[in-house]
């Protein structure tokens, strides 16, 4: 891996953009690929916070490039290259990256294949933790399926459970039952997104086990290409996923992590209301953070982040 600035990208201005969403910024390369760039934003509790975290965007990129490749035997993904991969991309015959493209920014983008995106979250949860806790201690349900008493914060679930939500461009994902799930895009592809998004992570779960890594929960993005299902967005990170130390695992305690829960818990801690504007974060929290992301590419991937600064 090249060497990457600690100066954070947060926002990237090229021509025919296609979407901008609170951490990603698409572009269209015509002929069916996409320039997929993640920036450095974080985002939590629905907001993009204005401090950016340095280097965040590169981890995404390579963490995601990683799972693809790991997870191609189990579904097809829409990875074509890394946005500084010379190599690849230069069987591309039919599409070139922006002049203007600079080299932080190509670090941090992927090319993919163009897709007919499904809206839908699909998040499949191993352990009970975040918004599944909250609604069992409010219900005793999770995903509005009723669950044994006395779960503690952190126990693992006998089986992952599939609790997909809405895909909202604005304001808070909400929960699906599966016959939503089945309203939306049928029986049949209904089922196939929940057997393979299951798969997916029960793969790459008992891959991070052997690493020290537990993988409580993730979400997974899906569309159609050449009329296959097909994996998109990004895989397996630490703005998808929780990433837990699993030395230190012990339910109905706060767990070591490696993933932006550091950063939901200072926020709560802060006081703020959710509501925008989101506040500054201190250097300390982005510093942290920033290691931790660095800290969970490393232990999963097994590879040494090199970085100036």
């Amino acid at each position: 891996m090249s060497n990457a600035s600690l100066e954070p990208v947060a926002e990237t201005n090229l021509p025919n953009l296609l979407h901008r969403g609170k951490v990603r910024d698409t572009y269209d390369l015509g002929n069916g690929y996409l320039l997929m760039i993640a920036t450095d934003r974080i985002s939590a509790f629905d907001a993009v916070l204005p401090t950016a975290i340095p280097q965040k965007g590169l981890v995404l990129s390579r963490l995601s490039a990683y799972w693809f490749e790991k997870t191609g035997h189990v579904v097809p993904n829409h990875l074509v290259a890394l946005g500084d991969d010379l190599e690849k991309l230069s069987t591309l015959k039919d599409t070139s990256l922006p002049d203007n493209l600079l080299p932080e920014v190509a670090a941090r983008a992927m090319v993919v294949r163009r897709a007919e995106r499904i809206d839908i979250e699909c998040v499949v949860r191993g352990y009970i933790t975040g918004s599944a806790w909250t609604e069992y201690q409010a219900s005793g349900t999770v995903g509005g399926n009723n669950m044994p008493a006395g779960l503690r914060e952190g126990d693992l679930f006998p089986e992952p459970l599939f609790t997909p939500t809405t895909k909202a461009e604005t304001g808070h994902d909400m929960p699906m039952s599966n016959e939503d799930v089945r309203d939306m895009v049928g029986a049949e592809m209904a089922s196939k997104l929940e057997e393979v998004t299951r798969k997916v992570y029960e793969f790459a779960r008992d891959q991070a086990s052997a690493k020290g890594i537990i993988i409580a929960d993730t979400k997974m993005e899906f569309g159609i290409v050449d009329s296959k299902l097909t994996l998109i967005d990004e895989l397996l990170t630490p703005d998808s996923s929780r990433f837990w130390d699993a030395s230190h695992y012990e339910p109905g305690k706060s767990l070591p992590n490696f993933d932006k829960q550091y950063v939901r818990d200072w926020l709560i801690a802060s006081g703020w209301d959710r509501e925008p504007p989101a506040p500054e974060l201190p250097a300390e929290v982005v510093s942290k953070t920033m290691t931790r992301y660095i800290e969970a590419y490393e232990r999963i991937t097994g590879q040494k982040w090199e970085k100036e600064g």
